[in-house]
């Protein structure tokens, strides 16, 4: 049998006569029900539905005895999905099976339009329109059943261990822009799902309303541990969005030394470089050496926001310059920082606004620019994405 001819569609059968061994018409297909796995799911049986007389009576016939099941029809189509693969929302059109083995699996979903006009009928009427107009046959769009990630808010539907294994995987901005794109309940189950990490991962790439939404609908406890998590300038934005006493019992759980930064982040207006900066960066002595100095990018790398610039502070805090990772690469590991460190200054002030601040980053194309006070004491350290954020959200995220 040829390869194609395995396959065929769920929206090709459901209405289709049911018989039994013997020929007896017992009603019409009303839908195919499959085990939940996450691999090509097997049909394990179906449910019928009889004729007008007997019109809201329906009958599953099992293939076998299973605890967990899915009835594809109702559970699947016309429903949302996140295709894990193509990073992104999708509505079910129709389902695509594979007769293998003497048994019919679900191996694709079906998200295209070409799905949308088989399921109504026009398949064929669209494919002669298509040729005649344009020479062009409508593509399928399938997205195999190991890259989905069903959503429903029945809590037997979101299952967790699919959410740590596949969405944990997405890069955050991916992650962000499905949760986005989602039903505000279907948004919550999701981000409820995720380990604490990756939520903050998340919650740093989503819209400011949206974060907002959701950070309120987790507990101050596993709210505290996701603002650890994040960059302390993204964790204070977040609290400024927040009731007081919402934020105050959050930064009660956080670590002392994180929220002691966020608290004195909140100190400053969020429209300047004080509200936009971090305090998450590597400040060391000039009497540091290069080899001192890479080791603890290397132990403290995974919780800096910046690693692309080292800044050198005296005793008082004053800076006194900076040292990029490439010149610290390009040193012997027995130089000191003083002998390497850049003293030519590109800074800001913490009252400084954003198109202040995007016009030193115009102008002298660096990645991040330290914030200082009036008297030249390092504060913060502010980061080009932040800015690109503010003035191009589109691009920042």
């Amino acid at each position: 049998m040829p390869y194609e001819e395995n396959f065929f569609f769920l929206s090709e059968i459901i209405g289709k006569p049911v018989f039994t061994p013997t020929g007896r018409k017992m009603g019409k297909l009303f839908d195919l029900v499959t085990e939940r796995s996450e691999i090509y799911p097997a049909v394990l049986g179906v449910i019928i539905s009889f004729g007008l007389k007997r019109k809201n009576e329906r009958q599953f016939l099992p293939l076998s005895q299973v605890n967990e099941n899915m009835a594809l029809r109702e559970e699947l189509l016309d429903k949302q999905i996140v295709d894990t693969h193509g990073a992104k929302v999708e509505r079910v059109n129709d389902l695509h099976l594979l007769i293998s083995n003497h048994q019919v699996r679900l191996a694709h979903v079906d998200v295209g339009l070409r799905g949308l006009m088989r399921r109504v009928g026009w398949e064929r009427m669209i494919d002669r329109a298509f040729d005649w107009l344009f020479a062009y046959k409508l593509p399928n769009r399938f997205i195999s059943w190991k890259f989905v990630h069903t959503l429903s808010t029945h809590p037997n539907f979101v299952r967790l261990n699919i959410s740590q294994t596949k969405l944990s995987q997405l890069h955050p901005a991916d992650l962000a822009d499905i949760m986005e794109d989602l039903s505000i309940h279907d948004r919550v189950a999701i981000f409820n799902s995720l380990d604490v990490e990756t939520a903050a991962e998340a919650l740093e790439e989503t819209d400011p309303k949206i974060q907002k939404s959701l950070i309120e609908t987790v507990s101050p406890e596993k709210a505290s541990d996701i603002l650890d998590e994040m960059s302390p300038t993204e964790a204070a934005d977040l609290l400024n969005d927040l009731s007081p006493e919402n934020a105050d019992r959050i930064l009660e759980g956080m670590e002392q030394e994180k929220a002691n930064d966020v608290k004195e982040l909140l100190t400053y207006n969020e429209e300047t470089a004080g509200g936009l900066m971090t305090t998450s960066y590597l400040a060391i002595s000039p009497e540091t050496t290069v080899d001192e100095t890479l080791t603890m990018l290397h132990t403290q790398g995974s919780s800096l926001d910046i690693v692309y610039y080292v800044y050198v502070i005296d005793r008082d805090e004053t800076l006194q310059g900076v040292v990029s990772i490439k010149e610290l690469l390009r040193a012997k590991p027995e130089n000191l920082v003083k002998e390497i460190y850049e003293t030519r200054l590109i800074c800001a002030k913490v009252d400084d606004n954003a198109n202040d601040l995007a016009e030193i980053f115009a102008k002298y194309g660096i990645r991040a620019i330290p914030v200082l006070d009036e008297s030249n004491h390092l504060q913060g350290v502010i980061r080009f994405k932040t800015i690109l954020e503010i003035l191009a959200p589109e691009l920042g995220k």
